[in-house]
């Protein structure tokens, strides 16, 4: 199996729980407690994305920028 590399954003929400999301999966995010449980999450997930997509979407996330307002 070839190994494919995705960017995770993870944020913590206002209850505490842990939160990823990965840009260049449409729809692909999960939750957790714990750090450790939401890496497995998120690997279970990309993997359960990729099986819909059969393909690795085109888009590639580019980077996060803070803006003042």
């Amino acid at each position: 199996m070839v190994e494919k590399k995705f960017t995770v954003i993870i944020e913590r929400d206002n209850n505490g729980w842990l939160v990823a999301d990965v840009p260049e999966l449409q729809g692909c995010h999960t939750q957790a407690r714990t750090m450790d449980e939401l890496l497995k999450r998120i690997k279970e997930v990309i993997e359960l994305c990729l099986e819909e997509e059969r393909e690795i979407p085109k888009s590639k996330f580019i980077g996060v920028q803070v803006v003042e307002v």
